[in-house]
Formats: structure tokens, C-alpha cells, sequence
């Protein structure tokens, strides 16, 4: 006999194969409406938050997943949404123990919804440059002048070069958008 509880209408987090979350979540999709199904699986949703990533002087704006390997479901579980779901292409299970998946909380799920609409888009900015190289900084205090990288902190998006000043090596941090290949 179904619980109480089980037959409420909640989000769950299902485990994917990693790159295939788009892919689930259209084949769920389409089993959805394939089985009529609609009055059970509600939504279907692939958690991402716009970025600007910056590469070569190249502004472009990628979807960056929240939760790689996750596809969120709002959904009614019996025995048959269950199955259905878990025996999804690309699906390994429901987070939870064995047949009995866990609801993902809403002040939890509010949290993850509005990550994904909040604010401006993140700026990412990649150079493709290695300690040792030499590089020209392009704005700052130290405009104009050539730098030795030290080191590259892609998370910070930060990199520590040492430049010639009155004779001696200098270290300076400077951000990526500061500076360029020579």
C-alpha cells in the first residue's frame, strides 16, 4: 500500500550518466507524453546558470550546469513513475535509499531554482598561458609593461607574473582580463 507521503507531489534528484542530462531529460520528456504521464511527472529540469566565458578577446555566453550528473524531476511516486523514470536511457537512479527516493526539500529547491535565474551572467575568463611565459599587461598600473608568469589561478582568475622595475623583479597579481599573450 502506498504511503501517504510517497503520493504528494515533490521534486526528486535522479543520477545520470555524466554529459547525459539534456539527453534524459528529453527521453523523459518523451516518455512522459508517450505514456500520459502528464497528471504524474510534472517537470523536468536540468539545473544551469548562463556564464560569459572570455577566451582569445572572445565574449561567448555557455550554459554551465549546477549539478553535473543530476536531472531534477517534480514528479508523483508510485511503483509505475518510479520504474518509469529509473528505467530511463541514461538514468542510474533516484538519490535515496534502494526503491525509496528521497524529495529534495523546497527551501532546498527554491534555492537551486532561483541560482539559475539570479543576477547578471558570471564572467569566466581563460588565457592560454604557462608559468615561464612572458606576457603583456594591458591595463592597471603596470600598463604596458612584460611580465614573467609565476602562476595561474584559473578558479580565481588570477595569474602572478614578476615584471623588471628599477632593476628588479617584482611580483604583481593581475587578473585575467589584464593581460595578454606577447
Amino acid at each position: 500500500m502506498e504511503s501517504e507521503k510517497k503520493l504528494e507531489r515533490h521534486w526528486y534528484a535522479v543520477h545520470t550518466y555524466s554529459g547525459y542530462e539534456n539527453k534524459v531529460k528529453s527521453n523523459l520528456e518523451r516518455k512522459v507524453s508517450s505514456l500520459g504521464l502528464e497528471d504524474k511527472i510534472f517537470n523536468v529540469l536540468v539545473p544551469v546558470k548562463d556564464e560569459i566565458e572570455k577566451k582569445n578577446g572572445v565574449e561567448k555566453v555557455i550554459k554551465r550546469k549546477l549539478f553535473p550528473g543530476y536531472v531534477f524531476v517534480e514528479m508523483i511516486v508510485n511503483e509505475k513513475t518510479w520504474f518509469d523514470v529509473r528505467n530511463t536511457d541514461g538514468v542510474t537512479g533516484f538519490v535515496g535509499s534502494g526503491t525509496d527516493p528521497t524529495p529534495i526539500g523546497e527551501a532546498e529547491m527554491e534555492n537551486i531554482l532561483s541560482k539559475m535565474g539570479m543576477g547578471e551572467a558570471k564572467v569566466v575568463v581563460n588565457i592560454d598561458v604557462e608559468v615561464g611565459e612572458v606576457i603583456k599587461i594591458k591595463s592597471g598600473s603596470f600598463e604596458n609593461y612584460a611580465a614573467k608568469v609565476v602562476s595561474v589561478d584559473n578558479e580565481k582568475g588570477k595569474v602572478k607574473a614578476l615584471i623588471d622595475m628599477f632593476g628588479r623583479e617584482t611580483p604583481v597579481e593581475l587578473d585575467f582580463d589584464q593581460v595578454e599573450k606577447s
